[in-house]
C-alpha cells in the first residue's frame, strides 16, 4: 500500500538538530486492480445492442414472367428527397386502352404512404405493390419503403427496375 520511508541521519554536525525528511511511496497496483476488476465486471454485465433484422421472404427464382392485374396493382416510385411517388394500376403507354396513371406524391411519414397503403388494401383485397427505385433514391428509402410493407401488413410486394415509361411519367421536377 503505502510506506514511509527515512532517510538515514547523517554525521552530527554542531548546534541545530534537523528534523529527519519523510517521504512517501504510494503503491498504485491495488488502484489498477480495482479498476481493471471493474471494467471487466461492467463489460461482462452489459447487454450489447441487438440488431434490428426484418424477415424477408424472397421467392424462388424462375424465368417465368408473372403480371399483374392492372386493378390490382400499386405502383410506388421512390424519388429524391425521400418523396414517394404512386399511382394506381400499371403505366402501359403503348397500350391506348390503357389511360395514362395519375400521379401522387406524398412523403414516409405516418398520414403519407402508410395511409395510402391502408387505404387502397381496404379497397382492393389482392393488393399488389410494385416498388420502384429511381436512381436518385436512398438506401434508406428503400429501408423505410420496406417498413411500411411489414407495418401495414402487406402481403404481396415486389422491388421492380423502374422503366422508361416511368421516368417519363416523372417530370423531371418531380425526380
Amino acid at each position: 500500500m503505502a510506506e514511509i520511508q527515512q532517510q538515514a541521519a547523517g554525521p552530527p554536525k554542531g548546534g541545530k538538530r534537523r528534523a529527519k525528511k519523510m517521504s512517501t511511496k504510494i503503491d498504485m497496483t491495488p488502484m489498477v486492480d480495482l479498476a481493471f476488476l471493474l471494467l471487466t465486471f461492467f463489460m461482462l454485465t452489459t447487454t450489447f445492442a441487438k440488431p434490428y433484422v426484418m424477415q424477408l421472404t424472397m421467392p424462388v427464382k424462375s424465368t417465368e414472367h408473372t403480371d399483374v392485374a392492372r386493378n390490382r396493382a400499386l405502383t410506388i416510385i421512390l424519388g429524391k428527397g425521400h418523396r414517394v411517388h404512386y399511382f394506381l394500376g400499371l403505366n402501359a403507354p403503348n397500350d391506348k386502352t390503357v389511360p395514362v396513371p395519375e400521379l401522387h406524391t406524398t412523403t414516409f411519414a405516418a398520414n403519407g404512404i402508410r395511409q395510402v397503403l391502408l387505404a387502397r388494401r381496404q379497397q382492393q383485397p389482392g393488393l399488389v405493390v410494385l416498388i420502384k427505385p429511381s436512381a436518385d433514391s436512398k438506401y434508406q428509402d428503400m429501408i423505410d419503403i420496406l417498413d411500411e410493407m411489414s407495418i401495414t401488413e402487406q402481403k404481396k410486394y415486389a422491388l421492380v427496375k423502374i422503366t422508361q415509361d416511368d421516368l417519363t411519367l416523372l417530370s423531371p421536377a418531380a425526380l
